[in-house]
């Protein structure tokens, strides 16, 4: 469908839906040398849209100056960022359970976005947008909460959650991109890959 891309992320997930999407590529990680981790530092009263558009580019911009050091063929590069937010609050990854466990007693028994921005790259264009969903949590009670935590599943996940995973016995409803939620939104990659491609015929 698509030619051979990198993809500079460390979710297992993004890969499967890639995957699914029948697009070759290989990954294109962080070294050592690099602090991916401080990409995704919230600015003061940040928009969670602009956060996360702006988060998807830093990684974009990296990925790109790492292929260039470790000299490998070029082709485009994907890069992705999820964000979850309720009104103007940004939930990224817990930094651990006590945290895991105010994230998930925030988010029970309401409704909030789920923000997932996707970027292509090469050294001479990129490209850039945003799938935007919604995700309702039933009331969770504490032990509820608790029991999630001590999965591990949270860990690691913005929001503290993953849709695919335990926490979707406790999702009344959402719309938008499934794949979006999870971390890829397909239809919206498919689209910008195959104008991607088109463009750098």
């Amino acid at each position: 469908m698509h030619g051979f891309i990198y993809l500079a992320s460390q979710s297992p997930r993004r890969s499967q839906l890639l995957t699914q999407l029948g697009v070759v590529h290989e990954l294109l990680l962080p070294g050592v040398d690099e602090d991916a981790e401080a990409l995704e530092a919230v600015l003061a009263n940040e928009a969670p849209a602009l956060y996360v558009k702006r988060v998807t580019a830093l990684k974009l911009e990296a990925a790109l100056a790492r292929l260039k050091r470790r000299g490998l063929p070029n082709a485009p590069v994907l890069c992705s960022d999820t964000t979850v937010a309720l009104g103007r609050t940004i939930y990224g990854k817990p930094a651990d359970a006590p945290d895991a466990r105010r994230m998930l007693t925030e988010l029970s028994g309401r409704t909030h976005r789920v923000l997932t921005s996707v970027a292509v790259g090469s050294a001479r264009k990129q490209m850039q947008c945003v799938s935007e969903s919604k995700v309702t949590f039933s009331p969770m009670t504490r032990a509820q909460i608790n029991r999630y935590v001590e999965s591990g599943e949270p860990m690691g996940k913005a929001g503290a959650y993953a849709v695919q995973g335990i926490a979707a016995a406790h999702i009344v409803k959402l719309s938008g991109s499934y794949t979006g939620i999870m971390g890829l939104p397909l239809f919206e990659t498919a689209q910008m890959l195959a104008a991607f491609n088109a463009d750098r015929k």
